[in-house]
């Protein structure tokens, strides 16, 4: 394809600049979690950047650059495989803002550490990494390297998700352990862990969602109390007791977490005798939740 094809299919939106702006903001706060946090204490993350992290570790190489370099065959195989420049400009925003501002924090303030604990290394480096990361899933970009491996990998091979990107995070981090000590290799697992965490919690929300099924003789009065009492709508599934073999209508209803008691109390007060799960949903979009309307 050439440039100015490309360039064409570029989308000037006010919504995908305001994606490629969450992009950039995520770039730089990966950046400032591997300058403050991560580079000074040798603590390795995982992926690409974590075996950039090594080498510059080893033989003093610009972390930025090698990441970069690293993710150009890649980015390659991605366009190839990946579904081409739909593909490729939330990515390449993402991987040069990263590299970019992360030789740039290292060139204008050098290497000192905030602390020289470990621990708390691992846990602020983990979090605001995430953060940065959760930035850039907001703006339905990817973080280069890893998140190519592990698509081409669950494509390709049918790998699952979890397991492929298992197998690309660890290899640097226990590359690390036989480079430098096995400590720091295991505290790069926590880091790891934990900017997982605050990248769903950025780009997901930390609202926890609660879904409940409701089996009771008294159908009516207890979506009569759902609605009156906590504003929620449900829905009546025509069921089948695999037992009885007779017909058992099963309510099912959404509530955040705070609901969930006065949910219970509302059912125990209609049908003590009911049969209730409650299980956790990782999202609601919708009335009475977040508005559908404007999700990627």
């Amino acid at each position: 394809m050439k440039i100015k094809e490309f360039i064409k299919q570029i989308d000037f939106s006010w919504r995908s600049i305001s994606d490629y702006l969450l992009i950039i903001l995520g770039g730089f706060v990966q950046a400032l979690a591997l300058r403050t946090f991560l580079i000074p204490s040798q603590l390795v993350g995982g992926g690409i950047s974590g075996i950039a992290q090594l080498l510059h570790y080893l033989w003093r190489t610009p972390v930025g650059l090698i990441t970069m370099l690293a993710n150009i065959p890649l980015f390659v195989i991605g366009w190839r495989f990946l579904g081409g420049p739909r593909f490729a400009l939330r990515t390449i925003l993402s991987v040069v803002s990263f590299t970019v501002f992360t030789d740039i924090l290292i060139a204008l303030t050098g290497q000192a550490p905030i602390t020289d604990d470990i621990l708390l290394n691992s846990l602020y480096g983990g979090i605001l990494l995430g953060i940065g990361l959760g930035l850039v899933y907001l703006g339905r970009g990817t973080s280069g390297g890893t998140d190519i491996l592990t698509r081409i990998l669950n494509q390709r091979l049918g790998m699952s998700v979890s397991l492929a990107y298992m197998i690309t995070d660890s290899f640097a981090v226990l590359l690390a352990g036989f480079f430098f000590s096995w400590d720091k290799s295991l505290y790069g697992l926590i880091m790891i862990y934990l900017s997982g965490v605050a990248a769903d919690m950025v780009s997901q929300g930390t609202n926890v969602i609660r879904e409940a099924m409701i089996i009771t003789d008294e159908t009516g009065k207890v979506v009569s109390a759902i609605t009156e009492e906590l504003g929620r709508g449900t829905t009546i599934i025509n069921a089948k007791g695999g037992y009885t073999m007779k017909d058992r209508p099963i309510i099912f209803c959404v509530v955040s977490a705070g609901e969930v008691i006065r949910l219970k109390t509302i059912v125990r007060d209609a049908d003590p005798d009911a049969f209730m799960v409650v299980g956790h949903a990782n999202e609601a979009l919708g009335e009475g939740f977040k508005p559908l309307k404007g999700q990627s």
